[in-house]
């Protein structure tokens, strides 16, 4: 049976580097973000219910997303976010799920669920088991603005737009504290696979 692992965190915790450590041991990850970059491609569906809803305003002149600009609008507009939840989301959920179940009949042992708004979208069931990377929320504010080159007021603003960490935490099957080093969150994570009794191909 092929465990689905979701793995989420919030802005600025380094979920990131632990998707990457999955694809070099060899576990299969399916990116949210990147699904997401690719079902607002010209010509996608979601690319055409974005310009009907927000204008030519939030597209570059080759018709790709502006995203800075489409991110000041939603971030400064729950409803306007909400509005464009609604229109990539069912988007989004729609290829992943068939990317998770491609590999399942392929039975990979291990399947990794990158979706950053895991909780916040409800999408929990989509998994087995549920993997929050954390750090202390002044790490996260730091890096957040030293990585994005945000003022700490806008970085708490796009914080607070996410189900803050700690109540991540305290719903997750595994917590890795990403306070630390590269090798300690490795050694986190492969500590938690030994203990789901999931496979490592690349243990090193």
């Amino acid at each position: 049976m092929t465990v689905i692992i979701g793995l989420t965190g919030s802005i600025g915790t380094g979920k990131s580097t632990v998707s990457k450590m999955f694809s070099q041991l060899d576990i299969p990850v399916i990116d949210a973000d990147q699904i997401a970059r690719d079902v607002v491609k010209p010509g996608k569906p979601a690319h055409e219910q974005i310009a009907k809803a927000f204008g030519d305003e939030v597209f570059h002149p080759d018709q790709t997303l502006n995203r800075p600009v489409l991110g000041e609008i939603v971030f400064n507009d729950e409803d306007k976010r909400e509005m464009l939840n609604n229109i990539i989301h069912p988007e989004i959920r729609k290829e992943m799920l068939e990317q998770r179940d491609a590999y399942v009949q392929e039975k990979e042992p291990c399947v990794v669920m990158d979706i950053p708004l895991l909780f916040e979208s409800k999408l929990t069931h989509f998994v087995n088991k549920i993997l929050v990377v954390a750090v202390d929320e002044s790490v996260q504010l730091e890096r957040i603005t030293t990585r994005d080159q945000l003022s700490a007021k806008d970085a708490r603003q796009r914080m607070s737009a996410q189900i803050p960490i700690d109540k991540k935490t305290n719903l997750a099957h595994a917590i890795i504290d990403n306070n630390g080093t590269i090798e300690e969150t490795f050694n986190q994570l492969r500590n938690i696979l030994i203990e789901w009794k999931i496979p490592i191909q690349n243990n090193n």
